[in-house]
């Protein structure tokens, strides 16, 4: 879908934080702290300095377990507790195993400050999968306590995703002590795995709630990348469905759409290679309010999708001149937008208004 380019006089982009290796999530903490998640297994730690600036403390956040990091595994996203004030309590994603045979994995831990303690894995996808591809990895917690996440379909034998009895190309729901809630839409089906929530995905890395509802979005190969409104046990399509064609050219399936498949309500093509998905109702940007926020890491953009009563709108191109892939996106406390780029040296980017107060 086209978008209209956003010019940069009305924000201006301050650099937080550089020298991160691909940090690929933000979680934000009390005291204007920030965590940031690097591919490469290290959980890094942004806080204000002397002088009241923020600073990167220069030693990764211990504890953390051992990551797989290679291609596209590594560690993955970072979301806190709910009660997090309370119990420190936070979770991460990543990629577990070998190269051989590997998987993602969930865990949770307390955070002091300073280390990880207490860390316990409540997940762990099966059967262990060959190859570094399309882990999804992205979390969101739901109304109700439970926490959603995506896990992509490796990329090797993709009709896994319309099988029940793995978790690949799934959307997976679970209690934050790692049990399988009861009203899970296949818990009742035998041979299905009973942490899934939904089905037919590729490799869904964006997912946040908004009043109730889940949304998330999926690459998709050549083109066909999706943004999709969740519903517990529906199909998604992929590879039975898509927008996109193989990177060979290929056709993958003569399919767009087919009854029984929950349609896109937003579908790429050319494909953005959409990384992280956020919802902006902040303050500083007034005319934004009510926008889903995609970051593209192909199309070095955010897309920007006014939603009107869940219908999006026509799109806005942000940030496109920054000339960067953009990993995470994430709209701050503060009402200000923060970004993620994708490079071995990454920054935390802070977008505010360009003039007056923030």
């Amino acid at each position: 879908m086209p978008a209209a380019p956003v010019h940069a006089a009305g924000y201006r982009v301050e650099t937080v934080a550089t020298g991160l290796v691909h940090p690929w999530s933000l979680a934000f903490l009390p005291g204007g702290r920030l965590l940031v998640t690097e591919r490469t297994g290290r959980l890094r730690l942004i806080e204000p300095g002397p002088d009241g600036r923020p600073q990167l403390r220069a030693e990764p956040v211990a504890g953390v377990p051992p990551v797989l990091a290679r291609g596209q595994a590594g560690l993955f996203d970072v979301v806190l507790d709910p009660d997090f004030s309370s119990n420190g309590r936070l979770f991460l994603s990543f990629a577990h195993g070998t190269p051989e045979a590997n998987h993602l994995r969930v865990v949770s831990a307390r955070f002091d400050g300073r280390q990880l303690q207490a860390v316990q894995p409540i997940f762990t996808s099966r059967p262990a999968k060959a190859d570094t591809q399309h882990f999804g990895g992205r979390m969101a917690w739901l109304p109700d306590g439970t926490l959603l996440f995506g896990m992509g379909d490796g990329n090797l034998e993709r009709t896994d995703a319309q099988r029940l009895h793995t978790h690949l190309g799934k959307l997976l729901r679970i209690h934050p002590d790692g049990s399988v809630p009861a009203d899970n839409p296949f818990i009742q089906r035998t041979g299905a795995l009973p942490e899934i929530y939904s089905l037919g995905h590729r490799n869904p890395q964006g997912m946040v709630v908004v009043d109730g509802v889940p949304y998330s979005h999926e690459h998709g190969a050549r083109g066909g990348d999706e943004l999709n409104r969740m519903t517990p046990g529906a199909n998604y399509g992929w590879p039975v469905t898509t927008g996109g064609v193989d990177y060979t050219y290929a056709r993958i399936t003569p399919y767009r759409t087919l009854p029984g498949i929950e349609p896109p309500l937003v579908e790429w093509t050319p494909s953005i290679a959409p990384a992280g998905l956020a919802w902006y109702d902040g303050a500083l940007f007034p005319a934004w309010r009510g926008s889903l926020l995609v970051a593209a890491l192909v199309e070095r953009s955010v897309r920007r999708v006014p939603m009107d009563k869940g219908v999006p709108g026509p799109q806005e191109l942000l940030f496109q001149e920054l000339g960067e892939r953009i990993r995470d996106v994430r709209a701050g406390p503060d009402g200000a937008i923060y970004l993620l780029t994708d490079n071995p040296d990454g920054r935390v980017l802070r977008v505010v208004p360009a003039s007056g107060q923030n």
